[in-house]
């Protein structure tokens, strides 16, 4: 198994700048994007009111529609609103049996949702309350764990923008 102090920093360094002079076009040069945004982020959970009670309640993230999952009988395919036109998604599939969040490749690191510096204190705050523990980096950024173990963000930055730097 690898270790981060098995990993040799500056050929990884000099291959995001290789990267970055072969891939990344900026301004002008830069094609527009063939999509027109994100429409949904779908995750799995474990229990439908406990997740809307987490995201909702706790995020305020507003339920949106539920229905029946039309690839799985008896599933819930239920919808939060994050803003900007954007969705959170969730399936529960009932009867199988699933396993605790991992992370694998391919797989889900993190969710970094955008919210105002006024919002960010405020959920700070009831993530307080709540005894969420989470992590706080760069005086801007909030990491922590749904109820099924998603690791979210709440990025007091604006879209497009990463810790004062354009990413748009």
């Amino acid at each position: 198994m690898t270790t981060p102090g098995d990993i040799d920093l500056d050929a990884i360094n000099a291959d995001r700048e290789r990267i970055r002079a072969e891939y990344l076009r900026g301004g002008a040069d830069r094609p527009e994007s063939s999509a027109r945004g994100l429409h949904h982020f779908a995750l799995i959970c474990s229990d439908v009111r406990t997740t809307i009670d987490f995201y909702q309640g706790l995020l305020e993230f507003p339920l949106t529609e539920i229905f029946e999952n039309r690839d799985y009988a008896g599933s819930n395919h239920f919808f939060f609103d994050i803003g900007h036109g954007n969705l959170l998604a969730f399936f529960d599939l009932p009867g199988l049996d699933l396993g605790p969040y991992a992370e694998v490749l391919g797989g889900l690191h993190h969710l970094a949702i955008s919210v105002t510096r006024d919002k960010w204190e405020h959920l700070r705050g009831k993530l307080d309350a709540a005894g969420v523990e989470y992590l706080e980096e760069s005086d801007a950024s909030l990491y922590f764990r749904d109820p099924d173990g998603a690791r979210l963000e709440l990025l007091a930055d604006p879209l497009g923008e990463m810790y004062g730097t354009t990413v748009l």
